[in-house]
């Protein structure tokens, strides 16, 4: 009898050993690497006067551009500001006399936007001014009928 208890106590002892061995665990470290890449974020903006101006005159009051971005990128773009910047005056035909960007005053060129503009979406701005710069004792006529030629910029 007393080795069939240590048969059994034996065979007790190898289950509850095991049963511990079946919690046990290799403990072990690592190390890997991984990518990723974002689009090149090449954005196509246009940008388009909304403004017509009524015809320049000495004395008259300033007139405020106003305008709109439109994203045609695939991706979103932010867009900050818009500058406006007088790029040449184009003067009509028999004009006598000079006319150029200094004849006219450009107010508050740089435009505020501050806008994330959607794939496809358009952002309004305004604010600068333009008007025709009454030059004193300047004969203008070379201004008559001129066309003031805008450029814009985004960033």
């Amino acid at each position: 009898m007393r080795s069939k208890k240590k048969i059994i106590l034996a065979a007790a002892a190898v289950v509850v050993i095991g049963a511990g061995s079946a919690f046990a665990y290799w403990s072990t470290t690592g190390s890997g690497t991984g990518t990723g890449s974002t689009s090149a974020g090449a954005s196509n903006l246009a940008i388009a006067q909304t403004t017509v101006f009524t015809p320049f005159y000495p004395g008259d009051s300033a007139q405020t551009i106003s305008g709109t971005v439109t994203n045609n990128a695939a991706n979103s773009a932010y867009v900050n500001s818009v500058t406006v910047s007088i790029a040449s005056v184009t003067q009509a035909a028999g004009a006598v006399g000079s006319c150029d960007s200094t004849d006219y005053t450009l107010a508050s060129p740089l435009m505020s936007v501050a806008s994330d503009v959607a794939a496809g979406g358009t952002a309004n701005f305004t604010g600068a001014t333009l008007k025709f710069n009454n030059k004193a004792a300047a004969n203008q006529d070379g201004c008559k009928g001129a066309t003031v030629n805008l450029a814009y910029a985004s960033n």
